[in-house]
């Protein structure tokens, strides 16, 4: 009896495995204030704040509002975010979560050469867990 075939797909690093992975990215979006960010902002993969020197607060859209965007997303479906903060003196970066999205993690971006040794940067994983709601992972 042959075994049923199992399938499909495109395997990563199948091939010539001296080739490097290239992915297209969309150009940076930027925000410096404290403000909303929009949809556009959090799914173009990279976010460069400059709160200059003062300490400024990114509140995520809602999960309702990534919905309507992402209407392909599914249960599990992630995306990632990369903040980059090029402030300076006091200029961290609080993200906080719009309505419908759970934080797992600390949710600040310390500034650039930061006195705790902390990078000027931070990298955020959404996943959907339902209708209008997803986790937000530090992982980076």
């Amino acid at each position: 009896m042959a075994l049923p075939s199992v399938g499909g797909g495109y395997q990563v690093g199948d091939g010539n495995l001296n080739e490097l992975d290239i992915y297209a990215t969309a150009a940076q979006q930027t925000a410096t204030v404290t403000a909303t960010l929009t949809v556009a902002q959090i799914t173009g993969n990279l976010l460069v704040g400059n709160p200059s020197t003062s300490a400024a607060t990114y509140t995520l859209p809602t999960a309702a509002a990534i919905d309507a965007v992402m209407t392909n997303a599914k249960v599990g479906s992630t995306f990632n975010l990369i903040v980059v903060n090029i402030g300076t003196s006091s200029g961290i970066i609080t993200i906080a979560v719009g309505t419908g999205i759970t934080a797992v993690g600390n949710l600040l971006v310390a500034i650039t050469g930061s006195a705790a040794g902390v990078g000027g940067a931070a990298q955020f994983m959404f996943r959907k867990t339902g209708t209008a709601t997803y986790d937000l992972f530090r992982i980076a």
